[in-house]
């Protein structure tokens, strides 16, 4: 090898680092990866961005959004005084106070259904539409916005166009058979932190100065590019360079930087890393990010139940409720869909008995999920539980139906072809499995 081609070399592991630290990695090509083809959102398109708060192991919708104080003891636990709120049948936890008031902002479908109990195989489905077994890894929603709405489709944001907060959702491959360039940017760190350390951007322990320092020193080792003006990969690899350190010291930095927004802002959303990833994820849209997941965990609650809802249910209602009126105040719900649910609801029966203490189990017979914004329709509620929250008595919701109907608004069409590695005839949409697209909301 000669001196030349190990500068280069060392050059290129320079600059893929600073890419990949950056989140540019993103952007990098898979072993496999389908071509998106430039798709403009449909006429009438409403919205342009999601916000998907993960209830990552599964809330129980009799606790949440369909509670049953008639069911007993045994169903309802000790949470027997649900509040009303503004949409007639519209009942929800007693731990859920600020979210009551604003039910005209959003509807909630309480007959989601698709008969899986584990994590793995019900987050799969949940959150692509398909049921796992054919052989083929599809991507989620998210990914799929990716291909479409991303840099293949003129996005042009700092920020990749698929962000999770503030860890991957890490029970299936996000972006499936379309390859790395399509996977979420993970932030990592904790957003209500004094400093937000997102993972590539932001380090605690290194200022602003010394990254300046290293970069000007980097700039003085490198003889080999000094050496080569106008070279044109060197001027590439320039580019990517500058994007890295526009992320790391420029307006990718400002914009996760929350000491920015007002203390009583911060406060409403909750001083908690699930609040300021709220904050957080408003933020993202706000400056064109089309797809945030907000990994929200602590929800597979088999023992002591009860006490874990009293931490959690309070932190989900203040989150979700400042979210929903910080969009609204700023103009952005309308545009924005906000989709707040998990893989699965639990248990209706209590497990009373040691070692469960009050536990509920998985349950996919029957679930709630909340959505709002983006050309959703707010103060309505769709289908119903039986009197035990134990199976659908009307209007089955699907996956598939769902996620089908938030590719509408965002004006894709869940029936056009999904690209994919083996050239199979595929839709980005299989045919429902529940009673079909949620028009009602819509």
């Amino acid at each position: 090898m000669s001196r030349y081609s190990s500068e280069m070399d060392r050059r290129e592991a320079i600059a893929a680092m600073l890419a990949s630290a950056a989140g540019l990695g993103l952007l990098c090509q898979g072993a496999v990866e389908a071509q998106a083809p430039v798709v403009k959102p449909a006429a009438g398109a409403k919205a342009k961005a999601v916000i998907q708060i993960w209830l990552w192991g599964g809330s129980c919708h009799i606790d949440t959004f369909d509670p049953k104080p008639e069911a007993g003891r045994d169903y309802a636990g000790p949470l027997t005084s649900p509040i009303a709120t503004k949409t007639d049948g519209l009942r929800i936890s007693e731990l859920m106070p600020l979210l009551a008031p604003l039910s005209d902002k959003y509807s909630v479908i309480r007959s989601m259904t698709h008969g899986v109990n584990s994590h793995e195989t019900a987050s799969y489905l949940v959150q692509t539409g398909r049921r796992s077994g054919d052989r083929l890894v599809y991507p989620c929603m998210g990914a799929v916005v990716s291909l479409l709405r991303g840099y293949d489709a003129g996005y042009r944001g700092m920020i990749p166009p698929y962000v999770v907060l503030t860890k991957p959702q890490g029970r299936f491959s996000e972006s499936g058979f379309l390859g790395p360039k399509y996977k979420p940017f993970a932030t990592g760190g904790d957003p209500a932190a004094k400093r937000f350390a997102v993972e590539g951007v932001i380090s605690e322990q290194i200022t602003d100065d010394r990254q300046k320092l290293r970069r000007d020193l980097l700039h003085g080792l490198d003889s080999l590019g000094a050496a080569m003006p106008g070279n044109d990969q060197f001027a590439k690899l320039d580019q990517t360079e500058k994007a890295a350190y526009d992320l790391i010291l420029g307006d990718g930095a400002k914009l996760f930087d929350l000491n920015q927004e007002k203390d009583d802002l911060r406060e409403r959303y909750g001083r908690t890393t699930f609040g300021q990833s709220c904050l957080m994820a408003r933020r993202l849209v706000e400056s064109g990010v089309p797809y945030v997941t907000v990994n929200y965990g602590g929800w597979d609650t088999h023992k002591q139940h009860f006490e874990t809802m009293r931490r959690k249910l309070p932190e989900l209602d203040k989150g979700l409720s400042t979210l929903i009126t910080d969009l609204s105040d700023r103009g952005l719900l309308d545009s924005t869909i906000v989709w707040c649910g998990g893989e699965f609801g639990r248990t209706p029966k209590i497990g009373w008995e040691a070692p469960w203490n009050g536990g509920r189990s998985h349950w996919g017979s029957v679930f709630s999920a909340l959505v709002a914004g983006g050309g959703f329709k707010g103060g309505h509620v769709v289908g119903s539980s039986d009197a035990r929250g134990e199976q659908v008595k009307d209007r089955p919701v699907s996956p598939q139906d769902l996620i089908g109907t938030m590719y509408q608004l965002l004006g894709i069409d869940p029936d056009s072809p999904m690209p994919n590695p083996r050239g199979l005839d595929i839709k980005l949409m299989p045919a429902a499995e529940g009673g079909g697209r949620v028009t009602e909301l819509i």
